[in-house]
């Protein structure tokens, strides 16, 4: 169990990382010939016919795997198909998926960080999702959207995760201090902590790698956002914007946040400790800290959504499935991915994964509904968002990530800040 909340923990920092290496890739190894046509058109309907043949599938970090024990479950019920599973390291995945179109070698299906969809489904290596393969009302709207280019959809997300807020509640009884709502309310909670006896109220990545992750929910609570309602224009250089970047540099002006970033594997024996009183991760650090700090540590910690003014609204992430417009079996393909957007089927995933289930349905199980974390992150997932499914978001958002850092260590104010993002944004363009 260790090692498999491990990967789950690098799956969330790697699927960006890879993403901007190879983010440029792409560019020259698309398969649009770029005609005049009227769009990428979904094939026809998939049946509830057996499916049979062989099914290779690319799943990536720990889901690759573990798949195996999962599709077996389809084999039984299907004797004539095969799903052969290949495991990918999470680090080379974005380069072989590219490599593997570039070279008209790819498998039947993949799984796809999130953020990978925009970029990916530019290069027309994937089959848009067939008109009723799914009830896209079904899944969590924020979880959707990551797999839908330009109104179409390629694929389904297969498993979500969103951030919440973990804190001491040894901590905040100590203070009086109640899970914030507001971000009034999320600086007194964290100098409560503090007062308490952590050193540090909440710990914040001060810039720097994916810390875009963490700033702009504070813009989508403020009422701002990254696009213009069309799609067409960045909308950084927004009062929206400059209250997140103000609001989120405060919690280092005033010593409520640490200078230095905590990686995994610093961040739980600091909170265990407790010198940090509270941080923002996705549900493999419940697992962690209940391993790491043994059953005391149990009834001393929490989670909570995380606090907005506007709204509550979180990241969200996780990894969809696509398949591929090369692929040999087209209706076995669509019939898995299919089975795995399933209720039951995701509750046996979660099962073997702890992946969380992205079709709202299967909350409802006692596993999720009943447990006082999960449903936590259940709630959270109702108000969620991703970033836009565009080609050039490892670009931009490695823009996010460097003026941040420039705000936290006071080299630069917010209203330049969101003013440099913006001009840079443009500059790159939306890749649409």
């Amino acid at each position: 169990m260790t090692i498999r909340m491990q990967h789950r923990s690098a799956r969330w920092l790697t699927a960006g990382a890879v993403l901007a290496i190879g983010a440029l890739a792409l560019t020259s190894c698309g398969r649009n010939d770029g005609g005049g046509g009227s769009g990428p058109q979904s094939g026809d309907a998939i049946d509830d016919s057996p499916a049979g043949g062989t099914v290779e599938v690319w799943a990536m970090g720990n889901e690759g795997e573990v798949l195996d024990q999962l599709a077996e479950r389809f084999e039984e019920d299907n004797p004539d198909v095969d799903i052969e599973v290949t495991a990918v390291p999470w680090e080379s995945a974005h380069d072989r998926i590219a490599t593997a179109i570039a070279g008209g070698e790819t498998p039947d299906v993949t799984m796809l960080g999130s953020t990978w969809v925009g970029e990916f489904a530019s290069t027309g290596a994937f089959e848009p999702t067939p008109d009723g393969l799914v009830d896209e009302s079904s899944f969590f709207e924020g979880s959707w959207q990551t797999s839908v280019v330009d109104d179409v959809a390629y694929g389904v997300p297969w498993y979500v995760d969103t951030r919440v807020l973990y804190y001491r509640t040894d901590l905040a009884e100590a203070a009086g201090v109640e899970p914030p709502a507001t971000w009034d309310e999320y600086t007194a909670f964290a100098q409560g902590l503090q007062s308490a006896g952590a050193q540090w109220g909440v710990s914040l990545p001060p810039g720097g790698f994916d810390s875009w992750q963490y700033v702009t929910p504070l813009a989508w609570q403020a009422g701002g956002d990254i696009l213009n309602e069309d799609g067409t224009e960045f909308t950084f250089d927004t009062p929206e914007w400059e209250e997140a970047f103000t609001f989120y540099s405060s919690f280092f002006e005033q010593g409520i946040s640490e200078p230095v970033r905590l990686e995994t594997g610093e961040i739980e024996q600091e909170f265990i400790d407790g010198n940090v009183g509270a941080f923002f991760s996705g549900p493999f650090h419940v697992s962690l800290l209940q391993e790491q700090g043994g059953p005391e540590f149990a009834d001393k910690f929490g989670v909570a959504m995380v606090p907005g003014d506007a709204s509550r609204t979180s990241f969200t992430g996780g990894g969809n499935l696509a398949v591929f417009e090369d692929t040999d079996n087209r209706d076995a393909s669509w019939k898995f991915v299919r089975w795995l957007s399933q209720p039951e089927t995701q509750v046996a995933w979660y099962d073997i994964s702890t992946d969380l289930p992205s079709v709202q349905e299967a909350w409802d199980d006692p596993t999720f509904a009943e447990d006082p974390y999960l449903s936590v992150f259940g709630d959270q997932l109702q108000d969620s968002k991703a970033p836009p499914a565009i080609p050039t978001w490892a670009q931009v958002s490695s823009v996010i990530d460097q003026e941040l850092e420039k705000v936290t260590r006071g080299d630069t104010t917010p209203q330049e800040a969101v003013a440099t993002i913006q001009q840079q944004a443009d500059s790159i363009g939306t890749g649409q």
